[in-house]
């Protein structure tokens, strides 16, 4: 990066376990969010809050400008799946859905993130992850095509 380019982007990110399978147990899900905290920081940008559900995970983070949040989103997703299944936490293999969600913020607006990422648990006994997700789409106005979502099952 050039002398004299300053940047700020926060940029939230929230993918689902493969077929929304609820198989990221309690006594492993800090051990996850570390090990994910840690890749975003070793790629340069900054994990601000990593939290979820046994089905999804939500990640803020302050993205460094030479990396495409795509490229963040795959390096992500694969390097935690390789974790995951290198503990053999579970029967089979562990894999994350095809796809992301990735909403930006305003430096304002950090602290209600983080805050709602650190309270994904109790967020998630009023609100399941299909209305959770589809609320974020409407309120950042994402055209989408509900033929593309995660499945999601009822």
């Amino acid at each position: 990066m050039k002398s004299g380019t300053y940047t700020q982007f926060y940029i939230q990110l929230i993918f689902a376990v493969k077929y929304r399978e609820a198989i990221i147990h309690p006594k492993f899900q800090d051990e996850v969010y570390k090990y994910m905290s840690g890749t975003i920081n070793s790629m340069g940008h900054k994990a601000l809050a990593v939290n979820g559900m046994p089905d999804h995970i939500h990640a803020l983070i302050g993205l460094h400008p030479t990396m495409a949040i795509s490229d963040l989103a795959k390096e992500l997703k694969r390097s935690s799946t390789n974790f995951i299944n290198q503990k053999n936490w579970m029967p089979g293999k562990f894999q994350w859905q095809t796809g992301y969600g990735g909403f930006s913020y305003s430096r304002s607006q950090i602290d209600y993130v983080i805050n709602y990422i650190k309270n994904q648990k109790a967020h998630h006994q009023k609100k399941t992850f299909k209305e959770e997700y589809l609320e974020f789409l409407r309120d950042f106005e994402v055209d989408y095509n509900p033929d593309f979502l995660f499945d999601f099952f009822e």
